[in-house]
């Protein structure tokens, strides 16, 4: 696990493992410059260390990952595409990750990965094992792989990561994958922050039931069955076809199912097909532009909501709340009308 950075150095040991690099802005006396607006200068320049800066500052919180937010909102950078790979754990999602990286950049696209970790709760940082199974490229000038925990960062990660997207894109990576661990409620947030979702299971209908479970089957834009050499891969693609047949909301776009074997690569050029039709789908459409509006009214409210969160945090040592406390406690009032006192309608 990696251990935590400090003010100085944000980013900690760990996470600059696999950041390529190129030669970037230093300040005097051999350190890396602290400014945001002379990190995103530099990461535009091709300097990973600096991108990797940016982000540590949105994972920690405070002044500086403001700075960043609004630094990287304004500079207007739109990503080519957001593919987000998602399902339950073990599912190959890295192997397949991996693959999908090398398909990127055999076209000549510059790739940027969020490999979404659990944060130790020993050390606030995130579990490598996504990065060593991509690191067939984690040296490639054009691909730049995080993987990324919340630390301080004030909403957690279902607001770290389209500032992270964000930073990636404004460094230049316009093509990015967001690659999270489970299939959480966090994990589903997320990979709603993508264009297109993969959702990845195994063979065996267990996995497509906690998809379904978990909210996955809804946010889903292509399957893929991995590890389809294992036995029950046809089961598992007839099953989610079938719970396919069953969805009467669908919409224009039916979501392919598709079979693959990440270590191998069987199977992959049809799925890295799949997410160039998704994408002409989107753009046609116009639903491109209609998912990316509605990620940004999601994220505002995500924001509200996590403010007036601390705004009733900050009630609790007041003595009003006191008061409004003993008064519920006591059954002189019930709790709907306590928050009233508290928040008075309108």
């Amino acid at each position: 696990m990696e251990p935590k950075g400090t003010e100085d150095d944000p980013e900690g040991p760990g996470d600059r493992m696999l950041e390529t690099r190129a030669p970037g802005r230093l300040i005097p006396g051999g350190g890396r410059s602290r400014d945001p607006d002379e990190l995103l200068a530099s990461a535009r320049s091709g300097d990973r260390g600096a991108t990797g800066r940016l982000l540590s500052y949105l994972e920690r919180g405070g002044e500086r990952a403001r700075q960043v937010g609004r630094l990287t909102f304004a500079a207007g950078s739109r990503p080519e595409q957001v593919v987000g790979v998602t399902g339950a754990p073990g599912a190959g999602k890295s192997t397949l990750t991996d693959r999908l990286i090398g398909a990127a950049r055999a076209e000549g696209r510059r790739v940027g990965v969020l490999a979404v970790d659990p944060t130790s709760p020993f050390s606030g940082g995130a579990i490598l094992g996504d990065r060593i199974r991509m690191q067939s490229h984690a040296l490639e000038e054009d691909v730049f792989i995080r993987s990324m925990a919340t630390r301080g960062h004030q909403g957690g990660l279902a607001l770290a990561a389209p500032e992270s997207i964000r930073v990636l894109v404004a460094s230049g990576l316009s093509f990015v994958l967001v690659e999270t661990v489970g299939v959480g409620q966090v994990e589903v947030e997320i990979a709603g922050e993508a264009d297109t979702t993969l959702v990845v299971v195994n063979p065996g209908w267990g996995d497509a039931i906690q998809a379904s479970k978990a909210g996955l089957l809804e946010v889903a834009d292509i399957f893929v069955v991995n590890k389809a050499d294992r036995p029950g891969a046809a089961e598992t693609e007839r099953d989610l076809q079938g719970m396919l047949d069953l969805n009467t909301s669908m919409g224009a776009w039916r979501p392919p199912v598709l079979l693959t074997t990440g270590p191998t690569g069987d199977g992959v050029d049809r799925l890295w097909s799949a997410v160039a039709r998704h994408r002409e789908y989107l753009d046609a459409s116009g639903e491109l532009v209609r998912r990316r509006q509605r990620r940004l009214v999601g994220e505002l409210e995500r924001v509200l909501t996590w403010r007036l969160e601390q705004d009733v945090k900050a009630m609790r040592g007041g003595s009003l709340f006191k008061q409004v406390v003993t008064d519920v406690l006591e059954g002189r009032i019930d709790p709907h009308e306590g928050a009233e006192r508290l928040v008075p309608p309108g």
